[in-house]
Parts: C-alpha cells; sequence; structure tokens
C-alpha cells in the first residue's frame, strides 16, 4: 500500500465571519471550516465579531494614548514588578521569549479579582486587581477597557464552545474549566521601530538567525491557555505563525477582525486534536512606526488539571493525520505529570518571562528555573 500523503500544510489563514455561527442555516458549514482550522492550522482571522466599531476606535485610542501620552512617573507607579500578580506595566526591553530579549513595552490588565488570602496556593497570587493609570491622565482608559474585557469574556465563552461542537463534543464541554468568576487576562502592547539592515541575498542560517533575534518584537511561542484573541491596532505587518514546514506566514492586519490563536491548554484538552501554533512578531523598520497590539487571551481555573477530554474516534482519526503536518519547536507547557494544576504551570511560565518580579517576589521558583536553564544549556 502506498504510503499516505499528508495533508498539506497552511500558507494563508481563515478567516471564518462569527456571525454566520449564529444562523440555523450557515452554522454547519462554519462548525465545518472551523474544525479544518483547528486540525490544520491552529490559527484564523474571526470578522463580524459583534463588537461595536466604536469601541474598537476606543480601544485603539487609548492603547495608543497609554504609550504616547503617559508620563514616565506615572509608568513607574504602576510597574508590574510592584505586585505579586504580573499585572502591571512592562518597561521596554523587560521581557523574554525563547531566551531572548522582546523589544516590547506593555501593560498587562485582568478581570479584577481580589488579592487571595494567606491560606491560598502560590498560584492565587496571579488574581488581584489591576494598576490602572491614573484617571487624572487617562480618563477613558480603565472605562473602555472593562467594557471591552466584558465584552471579549462573551466572545471568548462563544467560540470556545463552538470549538467544542465542531469536534463532536457538547457545546458546554469545557464548562467545567471555568471558574463563576473567571480571570481573562489583555494586554496593550508597542512594539517600537528598530534600524537594522535587510538581511543579504543568500545569508547563512546563522546570520538569519541572528538577524530576527534583532528584530524580535516577540520571540517564537505558543499561547498558553485555551484561546486568545488580537485585536493589530495599527496598519504594521509583523505578526507571523510558522507551518509545518517551517515557514512563517504573515498575518497582516484586517479592519474588523481578530487573529485567533489557540492555546496549548486546548490541544491538551482535546488530546491534541486542536492545534496550538507557534508564532512571533517582528518589529517594524525604521520609518514605518510603531505597531500597537491588543491581545485578550481566554482564562481558565487556575486549580484545573489538565485531562484529555472524550473526543470522537472519527476526529482523532482526523487529528493522526493533521499531526503530519504540524511543527513542534517550542516548549509544550502543559505536560501530563509535571504539573498538579494549571496554575503552577502558569505561575512559572510568568516567573520565567519577567525575572525582574521573579527576583523580588518569586526567589525560589526563579533560582528553578535557571538552573533549568544551565542544565538544558551544557545538554
Amino acid at each position: 500500500m502506498a504510503p499516505q500523503t499528508p495533508p498539506p500544510t497552511f500558507t494563508t489563514l481563515p478567516n471564518l465571519p462569527l456571525s454566520a455561527a449564529l444562523s440555523p442555516t450557515t452554522k454547519p458549514q462554519f462548525l465545518h471550516d472551523l474544525r479544518a482550522a483547528l486540525l490544520n492550522v491552529g490559527f484564523l482571522y474571526i470578522s463580524d465579531t459583534g463588537l461595536p466599531d466604536t469601541l474598537i476606535a476606543d480601544v485603539i485610542a487609548e492603547c495608543k494614548g497609554f504609550f504616547e501620552n503617559l508620563p514616565d512617573e506615572e509608568k513607574e507607579r504602576i510597574e508590574m514588578k510592584n505586585q505579586k500578580s504580573f499585572l502591571g506595566w512592562s518597561r521596554l526591553d523587560n521581557e523574554t521569549t525563547a531566551l531572548n530579549t522582546d523589544h516590547r513595552e506593555q501593560l498587562d490588565l485582568s478581570t479584577p479579582h481580589p488579592v487571595p488570602g494567606p491560606e491560598a496556593p502560590l498560584y492565587h497570587n496571579l488574581l488581584a486587581p489591576n494598576q490602572w493609570p491614573s484617571p487624572q491622565h487617562l480618563p477613558r482608559f480603565r472605562p473602555v477597557y472593562e467594557e471591552y474585557m466584558r465584552r471579549m469574556s462573551d466572545i471568548s465563552e462563544l467560540f470556545t464552545s463552538l470549538i467544542a461542537e465542531a469536534i463532536g463534543l457538547a457545546p458546554d464541554a469545557f464548562s467545567k474549566f471555568f471558574d463563576e468568576h473567571q480571570q481573562h487576562k489583555l494586554k496593550i502592547v508597542k512594539y517600537p521601530e528598530v534600524d537594522i539592515p535587510d538581511l543579504p541575498e543568500g545569508a547563512s542560517e546563522i546570520d538569519r538567525k541572528k538577524w530576527e533575534i534583532k528584530r524580535q518584537g516577540v520571540g517564537p511561542h505558543k499561547d498558553s491557555m485555551l484561546t486568545s484573541y488580537l485585536l493589530q491596532a495599527s496598519d504594521q505587518p509583523g505578526l507571523q505563525a510558522q507551518n509545518a514546514r517551517g515557514e512563517w506566514v504573515d498575518c497582516k492586519p484586517i479592519d474588523g477582525t481578530l487573529v485567533v490563536a489557540i492555546g496549548q491548554g486546548m490541544e491538551a484538552l482535546t488530546d491534541g486534536v486542536c492545534a496550538s501554533t507557534t508564532h512571533r512578531v517582528l518589529s517594524p523598520r525604521k520609518g514605518d512606526g510603531p505597531r500597537f497590539s491588543v491581545p485578550f487571551f481566554q482564562g481558565v481555573s487556575y486549580d484545573a488539571k489538565f485531562e484529555a477530554m472524550d473526543v470522537p474516534a472519527d476526529v482523532l482519526k482526523l487529528r493522526d493525520e493533521a499531526r503530519k503536518a504540524r511543527r513542534d519547536e517550542v516548549e509544550f507547557t502543559f505536560v501530563k505529570g509535571r504539573w498538579g494544576h494549571l496554575g503552577e504551570a502558569t505561575l512559572m511560565n510568568r516567573v520565567k518571562s519577567h525575572p525582574d518580579v521573579g527576583e523580588r517576589w518569586y526567589p525560589e521558583l526563579l533560582a528553578q528555573i535557571r538552573a533549568q536553564q544551565a542544565a538544558a544549556a551544557k545538554a
């Protein structure tokens, strides 16, 4: 018997109108297209989201206003390292991905939660109030982003139910992994220009990698939770998803869309059916202007444990075919047996990405991470 040809790897991203999922006549085709995207890509656009145009405009305006108008001393007042929660402002070049510096400035927010009590697990420190910029400087910032997070919470809940249906599960299959008052997270991000010459034609692999590191807005990674929704808040390209051939596929900004990334949590829960795709951002070149983006990350209960769900056998068979055209070079977070709860893995990832917060609040965890990195470097 001749060997089966694996499915072709993606070179473009699908674009699915979310409104089609709301009509009985168009929903079956939407679910068919969504399943194909989940199996073979793990990265897609959604359009017709129902988000008001005025709200999107306000989100973009307030994002740019934070980076362009807020005084440095006001940013330092809400700096991330001031709190245990990893919520707050991160100065330029302060985060690392894939052991290299991300050339970006950002503010991390979340849906609100009280400070946990002393008896709570250490990873509950991630649940906390936000550090908001002063309303004296940005009076509309907080209400705009609270409204956006409320609406994105609804969209993520709807989309997760559609994912469940697309792979043969009940619409509420993922509900048991959510808390009553679920924490979702959001970033506003600025990628400044970098002054770097073009990569010479015929450059070696080593020179290409050095060039890519110099342009690293955020390095190659997979999102950790279930689903993420990126609003590309300016026209500059830079977001790229990696296909099975190792090629980087541009995810250019398209008005009226969100870019959806399937997270490692979703891949783990669905026994690999829903692909989590490696992606990165290249910094804009000199003269292009800074790139702005607003990613929203759907949360899961930090007390959840990741075990595969009962995905139908016919879908698992499709997964096995799709795996032949996937590429996995990024460390997978939710390896069974490594962590007792999602919160433990999430906290370690945050310490790894923000060592300044780790040094202040989690020195023992940071020491563990550095020992593991040193051992890996020797190996």
